[in-house]
């Protein structure tokens, strides 16, 4: 009986229990939070579709008939040569 009372925990005890169990769950809460975000924004990048190469541009304006062969095939010879040199 004579240490029936001597295990009470004090005021400050109380204050880093709460203290303790609020930071806990905010990590767990950012972590969360952190991880789903990091999920979806890889989700997303899988469905970017790739800038089309100037190739591609140059073949689809073809196929829609905007421009004939010989232009097709006097930009795509310019486009295989590189840059323009200047003298």
């Amino acid at each position: 009986m004579m240490f029936w009372y001597d295990h009470d925990v004090s005021g400050w005890g109380w204050f880093a229990m709460s203290a303790s169990m609020i930071l806990f769950w905010a990590l767990i809460i950012t972590a969360a939070v952190l991880l789903l975000r990091t999920l979806n924004r890889q989700h997303e990048h899988t469905h970017t579709p790739a800038a089309p190469t100037p190739e591609q541009v140059l073949g689809e304006r073809f196929a829609r008939g905007e421009i004939d062969e010989e232009e097709y095939r006097r930009r795509l010879d310019a486009l295989h040569a590189g840059p323009l040199t200047k003298i």
